[in-house]
């Protein structure tokens, strides 16, 4: 089984993500948690590069998508694959969805484009159940604390872009992406992935 958790900067997916997988680990099954981009020594440096101060590598949005495609090629075949095939739970911290909001819908990127690279990159594996946290993105953003990487930093147009493509991609994509309320307190957030996800384990 494979989750992977998405959505805007800010909105707690790594707390979310913490706490749902420590409650996997609970029920018995210990998941494989990763990251997209990174997770590999291939993916980190790319995660660097990807990610760095906005001013320190001009990337267009076509170099970027590349790489965040490579990095993805890469935890697909060393990470994500192997573990799905030795039966083992998968929580991955992003994944192509991620590339085609925000190069796509965002960064001005045929979809179509974006979404055939990609089934490339991922050889096919996709999420079984992605949990999409949505919320303002002038709360989000307030949420984060911290000094803004190079994508992060693009403006509030560009957040209130990716927040619109992520909810118009989840209704394509359809039943396996649910969109949660990350507005709402931790528990209550938290509760409700863990009912989605004991529907989906069974």
């Amino acid at each position: 089984m494979f989750f992977s958790f998405d959505g805007i900067d800010g909105v707690g997916k790594s707390t979310q993500l913490r706490l749902f997988c420590e409650w996997l680990t609970e029920r018995g099954t210990p998941p494989v948690v990763c990251r997209d981009p990174g997770s590999t020594a291939l993916g980190e440096q790319i995660r660097g590069i990807l990610l760095a101060s906005h001013d320190s590598v001009p990337m267009g949005p076509r170099s970027e998508m590349l790489l965040y495609m490579a990095a993805r090629a890469q935890l697909v075949d060393e990470v994500i694959r192997p573990a799905a095939a030795a039966g083992r739970v998968v929580v991955s911290d992003r994944f192509l969805l991620a590339n085609i909001v925000y190069q796509g819908y965002a960064g001005g990127i045929e979809l179509k484009a974006v979404r055939s690279v990609g089934e490339v990159a991922t050889g096919g594996m996709a999420p079984d159940c992605t949990f999409l946290l949505d919320m303002d993105p002038v709360a989000a953003l307030a949420r984060l604390g911290r000094q803004l990487d190079r994508v992060e930093a693009r403006g509030e147009e560009y957040r209130q872009q990716l927040r619109a493509g992520f909810l118009t991609e989840a209704r394509v994509i359809g039943p396996s992406v649910h969109v949660i309320d990350a507005a709402r307190s931790i528990e209550a957030v938290q509760q409700e992935l863990r009912e989605i996800a004991a529907g989906v384990l069974g």
